[in-house]
């Protein structure tokens, strides 16, 4: 078995496949490496003396600078390396060929035609609370509800949050958007809108939010206009599961899924195997007419010229520099640090500097030219890969990545993690042990990528797993019975 890695050839250092002893020799590029101390499985070692205040290369790139002199065979990590990252940046349009491949073939999932048009791969009945004052409520009529669970019916969920009211400019709206998007959201077969009445974000306000909808679909209730409120809501609900109960799936070509793009908890193998699998799966079901979409900015920040150079025109060019922008503005709004990002547990598991993530976490794009720039609470429309604005925060990125239209969301995770989304959440492991471990939270292990599988074969596994998903096989958290959604919040609360 491979024990290291040297990803690029202008690499200056190499990744540790498990964990390595002092002492050990190692033969890169034909010359030999005495290893100064024990190198943690996903952390990196120096392949050449770097000086103090050089640029520490990585994927081909530089991820920091060197704090002191680096010796041959050391260990690299924030000890002796820092961001190289600066603040506002200029930046320049110099496109670069995206890759596109050819289809090889029609691929089809079992899923459900909306009125709308639009396909589901879910058939569930969401309850969505307008304020957060009626989300005991809510929860209540989910657990009263699961006897209406019958036909076709996939899950009938609530999804509590604290927003809705006292909120004020952007984060009122980014509410209503987020919960306007997901009643259209098309796997949800019903929705239920649960509304106190007095709140700023009640069901009337709601409704222009929403344009045109089903009533057969969407129904609403207005928790202070009723005598009781939860016996109400459980006869809606009766209604909604007769008719969503008896729809069925039927064939719906691969190139009408949006199939969301997501990290967290990552460790030194996410860039090296989780997520140039994803990316591998993205390119695919771009070949084949499918959408993607990246988010979580702030770990674009270091890698952000690969992404602006892949997109197909200036106009996008220009959005994705406002994307940038516009999130480090808000980090500076705050008085906060820019490129202070990785969390303890990606320190942990060797990820040194923002850089370092970045350029890992931007490997689940691809290959593929970007065609859309979404802001937080838009839907896509272009097919093809899109770049979402959201933060990195793994349930609020997860939550944008459902509203903008994400049948499914791909989550890579060094650590492991239970949460959920509204929509099915694949948990992909950047390593066997982890996989092993931990078989009630992840999904697909892509450990295997750095144990002899080809990146090719584990990519075209990867994109029939999803197409399995997307025909109705549940992932680990919806057999956990677990639903999340989380709302981005910027500014003042009343």
């Amino acid at each position: 078995m491979q024990t290291f890695l040297k990803i690029h050839p202008k690499d200056r250092v190499a990744v540790a496949l498990r964990t390595l002893e002092a002492g050990s020799v190692v033969a890169v590029d034909g010359q030999e490496i005495v290893l100064r101390e024990e190198i943690p499985q996903g952390h990196k070692f120096a392949l050449e003396d770097i000086g103090a205040g050089e640029a520490v290369i990585k994927y081909g790139s530089p991820i920091g600078i060197a704090r002191e002199d680096i010796a041959r065979g050391a260990w690299i990590h924030t000890h002796n390396m820092k961001t190289g990252l600066g603040e506002l940046l200029d930046y320049t349009y110099e496109p670069k060929p995206a890759a596109l491949r050819e289809p090889d073939g029609e691929y089809f999932f079992q899923g459900y035609r909306r009125a709308d048009g639009r396909a589901g791969v879910r058939n569930e009945i969401w309850i969505i609370p307008t304020v957060g004052c009626v989300n005991n409520i809510a929860s209540r009529i989910e657990q009263r509800a699961q006897v209406f669970r019958t036909g076709s019916i996939d899950a009938i969920a609530a999804f509590p949050h604290p927003y809705g009211c006292s909120q004020m400019g952007d984060d009122q709206e980014n509410t209503r958007r987020i919960l306007a998007d997901l009643i259209r959201h098309p796997n949800a077969g019903g929705v239920l809108v649960l509304g106190l009445g007095c709140e700023n974000s009640n069901i009337e306000v709601l409704k222009g939010y929403l344009g045109a909808y089903d009533p057969e679909r969407v129904r609403f209730l207005v928790c202070q206009e009723s005598e009781n409120e939860v016996e109400d809501a459980l006869a809606i609900l009766r209604e909604l599961s007769e008719r969503v109960g008896a729809l069925e799936r039927e064939p719906i070509p691969c190139s009408e899924l949006v199939v969301g793009m997501k990290c967290g908890g990552s460790d030194g193998l996410s860039g090296i195997t989780a997520n140039p699998t994803v990316g591998e799966f993205s390119d695919l079901l771009i070949a084949h007419g499918g959408t993607t979409i990246l988010t979580e900015v702030p770990e674009m920040f270091g890698a952000e010229t690969l992404l602006m150079n892949r997109c197909e025109n200036e106009a996008l060019f220009a959005q994705t520099v406002d994307l940038i922008n516009d999130f480090k503005n808000y980090f500076k709004s705050h008085n906060q640090t820019i490129y202070e990002n990785p969390s303890p547990g990606n320190k942990k598991g060797g990820i040194s500097t923002l850089e370092d993530k970045s350029l890992g976490c931007t490997q689940k794009s691809g290959h593929a030219p970007v065609r859309g720039v979404l802001g937080y609470g838009d839907t896509v429309c272009e097919k093809g890969l899109n770049l979402l604005s959201a933060p990195g925060n793994d349930l609020v990125a997860s939550t944008a990545l459902a509203a903008a239209g994400a049948q499914i969301v791909l989550f890579t995770t060094g650590r492991g993690t239970p949460f959920a989304s509204p929509v099915p959440t694949v948990k992909i492991s950047s390593n066997t042990a982890l996989y092993e471990r931990k078989r009630n939270w992840i999904d697909f292990n892509c450990g295997t990528l750095v144990e002899g599988k080809a990146l090719p074969e584990l990519g075209r596994e990867l994109f029939d797993y999803v197409l399995a998903v997307a025909s109705g096989q549940l992932v680990k958290s919806e057999e956990a019975g677990f639903h999340d959604m989380a709302i981005f919040k910027q500014g003042v609360t009343l």
